[in-house]
């Protein structure tokens, strides 16, 4: 099915939060700090206060006190602990007066040395970045199915760590000294920035009798409801948020602006609206965590893994970090390791605090993995595929917890993927082939869906997840299955807080997975309803009835019928006898049903400058069941791109000042078209138990594993093996120079 909103896109029509206009809206421009740490000794805001146009300007200490830690308060109170955090608010009647204004507000500083090197914050003489009180990133680690508990190790800590991951069984070090083959490196990866077409935009508006309205281009509209409501310290039920449309989000769009947006409505009694600028959104968004693996992997001359050791760390940027945990998971669950001993520092240096990005936690950890299992391959002369395929885990097998996995298709993303014809075809003169295995646990939140049907005949469906990845409509795929008619007739709409029933946030690819099954039951329920009311109008039992071609009719006497609308229409008129038909579904999934994907690359490599060139791509993925196929493969695609772009040249790269020098798209190297060949998509269909009509998530993993293959598929080209994403395109030019 194409997607429901796709026309209104394509068109032009689809309203964005920058497109909404809101009578009196004043317009709010950022002041934000140049340096990477200080103390603020002073802000003089006189001259903006009398420039044109200008309502207010405000500090932080002209706001409500905050429970927020430094880094996090709507703005700089005392102390900036990052070049971009934001020190004051220009409010004024348009955005040009208000980029004017802003302008004129001087900041003066007692700078400080800032920590920007992740290893040397660990060090016992560097400064302390965060105070202690700062340090649990619980909350933003269950927004995207995470837990800050998993970094919280009953051990040491060393300086501007705000946690440590660690997992162990048996002993890595006794089975490392017995291996018979051992590979162990640095595997580096660094920080990007999710990188939306459309930044952050949002606006507020306190109602007059106190309630609060905002307007959001977010992910997460349930999450900004509960905290502006602590934040103003009232009912949640007196905050109303409207999710917009999402030119993109990846993680990165839950909750930023709409903090400081409602204190700025409640003090200036209109409407205010915020939208970053390109330059802003880098320093300003929360962008991906880079990281850091030290590993040694080891197995028997056979392939069989015997132990792994792994230490890494993550550079958090000014907030406590939640990925270690996660990434520790992966690291010790993907494969059977009998032996292993994985420890993860979450490091907090004076950079953009970090958040999600499009499977957090899980690019990282398997490039480092894979990367390694490669080299392993190479050193024991076995094909790459083989070598996962003789050591994956598989049901029952005991992922890194101690829990078992359950039905999973590791086994056959990997036999497909050692047929597929990309990886099957010789290789030419400097060209080589690149794999990487990548899995996703999967999220999930409780949720509701709301079903009527209208007095057409077709079905409406209320939910309270934004759609930023066609979601709608896989929903209305559900929707159609359980009530029985055609997915055309079912329209899915994303309602605001005030009138959705409770959905997931649209992150951890949780969407289908949590929402669907509560779709599912709303629109049975619906079914139930009208066969209830048609039982009594044709005289035959509900299990007589089916729902054929916009009628109830009965089966085997299809003369026996009676339209839906007629049916609708009798549970609205005047003294009626039925009631209205409106249903609810709720779901609550316990269980999860991890989703494994491998990728595949094959480049082609000059000696004689070291350039090299991605000219085939597959992508093969488990789904579950594919409700959509179309949109899955879309999804793929994009997922893809995205961990291609990591090796290709995406980085957030700091100064040792902590300024940002990818801070644009002239720096910030987002592949180009050039630079993608086509991606020849495979899915494989393992249903599972417990997803709507068997559906797994989609989102997450093929954003996993493509980093890792482009980098391995390039080190067999070369002859170099390549340890750090993005490529070093220089040094493989100077490698070939050399002859080395």
């Amino acid at each position: 099915m194409r997607r429901q909103e796709g026309r209104e896109k394509v068109t032009g029509a689809t309203q964005f939060a920058a497109d909404l206009e809101l009578p009196r809206v004043l317009q709010v421009r950022l002041v934000l700090s140049p340096i990477a740490s200080g103390s603020i000794r002073g802000i003089d805001v006189e001259a903006a206060r009398g420039a044109p146009g200008v309502v207010d300007v405000v500090t932080g200490p002209d706001l409500p006190e905050s429970d927020a830690s430094g880094p996090d308060k709507p703005l700089a109170v005392d102390r900036v602990y990052y070049v971009g955090q934001p020190v004051a608010a220009v409010v004024a009647e348009s955005e040009a007066l208000a980029v004017d204004a802003a302008a004129l507000v001087s900041v003066e500083y007692d700078e400080t040395a800032p920590v920007v090197d992740p290893v040397a914050a660990m060090g016992d003489a560097a400064s302390l970045v965060l105070d202690e009180e700062e340090d649990d990133g619980g909350e933003d680690a269950s927004l995207h199915g995470a837990s800050a508990a998993d970094d919280r190790a009953d051990e040491d800590r060393p300086r501007n760590v705000s946690g440590v991951a660690h997992i162990k069984r048996g002993d890595a070090d006794a089975a490392l000294g017995d291996a018979d083959a051992v590979v162990s490196g640095t595997y580096r990866i660094a920080g990007a920035h999710q990188s939306f077409m459309e930044p952050h935009v949002a606006l507020a508006r306190s109602e007059p009798d106190g309630r609060m309205t905002i307007w959001s281009s977010t992910q997460g509209p349930f999450v900004i409801r509960d905290a502006i409501a602590e934040l103003l310290g009232v009912p949640a039920h007196r905050i109303r948020v409207v999710p917009m449309a999402v030119g993109g989000g990846f993680g990165g769009k839950v909750q930023l602006l709409e903090p400081l947006l409602a204190l700025l409505a409640v003090r200036t009694g209109r409407p205010v609206r915020l939208a970053l600028d390109r330059s802003q959104e880098f320093v300003v968004g929360r962008p991906a965590p880079g990281a850091s693996f030290d590993l040694e992997l080891g197995a028997k001359r056979d392939g069989t893994l015997v132990a792994l050791r792994a230490r890494f760390h993550y550079d958090n940027g000014a907030t406590a970090g939640w990925h270690a945990g996660l990434t520790a998971n992966f690291l010790g669950g993907t494969y059977r390791i009998p032996n292993f001993d994985i420890r993860g520092y979450e490091v907090t240096t004076n950079k953009t605090p970090v958040d999600a990005y499009r499977a957090p936690g899980a690019t990282q950890a398997y490039f480092a993995l894979e990367s390694a299992l490669d080299e392993l391959a190479q050193k024991l002369a076995i094909d790459p595929v083989e070598l996962r395929l003789r050591n994956v885990s598989r049901q029952g097998d005991s992922a890194a917890d101690g829990e078992p996995w359950p039905r999973i298709a590791s086994i056959e993303v990997l036999e497909e993927a050692k047929k597929h014809p990309l990886y099957t075809a010789p290789v030419g003169a400097g060209e080589a082939v690149g794999v990487a295995l990548g899995a996703w646990g999967g999220a999930r939140t409780p949720s509701a869906a709301g079903c009527r049907v209208e007095p057409d005949g077709t079905l409406s469906i209320l939910v309270g997840s934004p759609d930023i990845s066609g979601t709608a409509t896989g929903l209305a795929l559900i929707a159609a299955e359980a009530f029985g008619i055609s997915a055309e007739k079912v329209q899915v709409e994303v309602g605001d807080t005030g009138a959705a029933p409770f959905s997931t946030t649209s992150s951890g690819s949780q969407v289908t997975y949590s929402v669907g099954p509560a779709v599912y039951e709303a629109a049975r329920e619906a079914r139930r309803q009208l066969l209830e009311i048609a039982t009594e109008e044709l005289e035959a039992a509900p299990e007589d009835l089916d729902i054929v071609d916009g009628r109830i009719a009965v089966k085997g006497a299809p003369s026996r019928s009676v339209e839906i609308t007629k049916l609708v229409a009798m549970t609205t008129e005047f003294m009626g006898r039925y009631r209205p038909i409106q249903a609810t579904g709720r779901s609550a999934v316990q269980a999860a049903s991890p989703m494994f994907t491998v990728h595949i690359a094959r480049v082609r490599f000059d000696p004689e400058t070291g350039a090299y060139r991605l000219v085939g791509y597959a992508a093969i993925q488990d789904v579950g069941h594919a409700i959509n196929p179309p949109e899955v493969e879309g999804q793929v695609h994009g997922g893809a791109a995205q961990a291609l772009g990591r090796a290709l040249g995406e980085q957030l790269a700091y100064d040792a000042d902590g300024q940002l020098r990818s801070g644009s798209f002239i720096d910030y190297e987002l592949p180009a078209a050039d630079q993608i060949p086509d991606i020849d998509v495979r899915l494989v269909e393992v249903p599972s138990p417990v997803g709507p009509l068997g559906a797994k998530g989609v989102g997450e993993p093929p954003a996993i594993p493509g980093t890792a293959a482009l980098a391995n598929a390039v080190s067999r080209a070369s002859g170099f093996r390549v340890r750090e994403a993005p490529i070093d395109r220089s040094l493989l030019a100077g490698i070939s120079r050399d002859g080395q």
